[in-house]
C-alpha cells in the first residue's frame, strides 16, 4: 500500500506541476470474457491473433486466445521453476522473458517449437517491439532497446516532468509510442522512444467494477493493440478483456 501511494503522489504532483502531460481517461468500446486463472505478464497481437503469457511459479503458460470466448486455443506450460513475463513476437521469433531467473526463452512463433535459453541479466517484467529491436523493462525507471539476442542496445531513462518514473511494467508499441503500465497503479503512461520523456497518462480507474472482482483479482497489467489500431486492457486475473478508447481530460 505505501508503495502505490509513493507512486500515485509522484504521478499526481507531475500531472499537477507540468501541463504538457496530456491527461486522459478510458471509455469501453467493448469487453471479452478473460481467463481468471491468467495471471497477465504479456498481451499483443500478431497477425490477427491475440497472444498472452502468464505468471506465478508452477502457473505460468504461453497461450493464443480466441478474442470472443476468452479461451486459449493453444496454451504451452513452462517448467514449474520458471516465472513467465512480458512477451513478444518480432521476425517470427516468439520471445518470452521470466522474471528472476536470468533466462529469457526463444520459440518459432508458427510451431510454439522451442528454439533457445538466452541469458538475461536482469529482472524480466514488459517486452514489445517497434519491428526492428525489442523493448524491455525491469521495474525500474529505465526501458531497454535489445537486439534479437537480447543484448543491450541502449538504456533508456523515463521521466514524466523531470523526475524518474519507476515501476514500468508490461509494454505495447503503439503508433511510434511506447505505452507502459506502472505496476500496482491504474496508470498508463506513453513514452516517447526518442528521449524517455512520458507524454500522456491514462486513468483506467474503475475500469474492472468492483462487482466483479474476487479475492484474488489482481492489478491492471495488459495492453494490447491489434492491426487496426483498437486498444484492449485487461488485467492479472481479471474476468474481463476491454476494448476502450481514449477520453481526452
Amino acid at each position: 500500500m505505501k508503495r502505490w501511494l509513493l507512486i500515485a503522489a509522484v504521478l499526481l504532483a507531475g500531472a499537477c506541476s507540468q501541463a504538457q502531460v496530456k491527461q486522459y481517461g478510458v471509455k469501453v468500446v467493448k469487453e471479452y470474457p478473460h481467463r481468471t486463472d491468467a495471471y497477465t505478464q504479456g498481451l499483443f497481437f500478431h497477425e490477427g491473433v491475440l497472444w498472452e503469457t502468464t505468471g506465478q511459479y508452477g502457473e505460468s503458460t504461453i497461450r493464443t486466445v480466441e478474442l470472443a470466448s476468452g479461451e486459449p486455443i493453444e496454451l504451452k506450460k513452462l517448467t514449474g521453476k520458471y516465472f513467465g513475463e512480458g512477451s513478444v513476437i518480432l521476425d517470427g521469433v516468439l520471445y518470452v522473458l521470466t522474471w528472476t531467473n536470468k533466462v529469457a526463452f526463444k520459440y518459432d512463433a508458427a510451431t510454439l517449437t522451442y528454439q533457445q535459453t538466452l541469458r538475461y541479466p536482469r529482472e524480466g517484467w514488459g517486452l514489445t517491439t517497434d519491428g526492428k529491436q525489442l523493448i524491455a523493462s525491469d521495474g525500474s525507471a529505465n526501458l531497454y532497446f535489445l537486439d534479437k539476442d537480447l543484448k543491450l542496445l541502449k538504456r533508456l531513462p523515463v521521466t514524466m516532468n523531470g523526475r524518474s518514473l519507476r515501476y514500468l511494467n508490461e509494454l505495447e508499441w503503439v503508433d511510434g509510442k511506447i505505452w507502459a503500465n506502472v505496476y500496482t497503479t491504474d496508470t498508463i503512461v506513453i513514452i516517447n522512444p526518442a528521449d524517455g520523456k512520458v507524454e500522456a497518462a491514462i486513468d483506467c480507474t474503475g475500469l474492472l467494477p468492483e462487482k466483479l472482482r474476487k479475492k484474488d483479482t489482481d492489478v491492471l497489467n495488459g495492453i494490447a493493440r491489434d492491426a487496426e489500431g483498437r486498444i484492449y486492457l485487461t488485467g492479472k486475473k481479471w474476468p474481463r478483456l476491454y476494448q476502450v478508447e481514449l477520453v481526452k481530460k
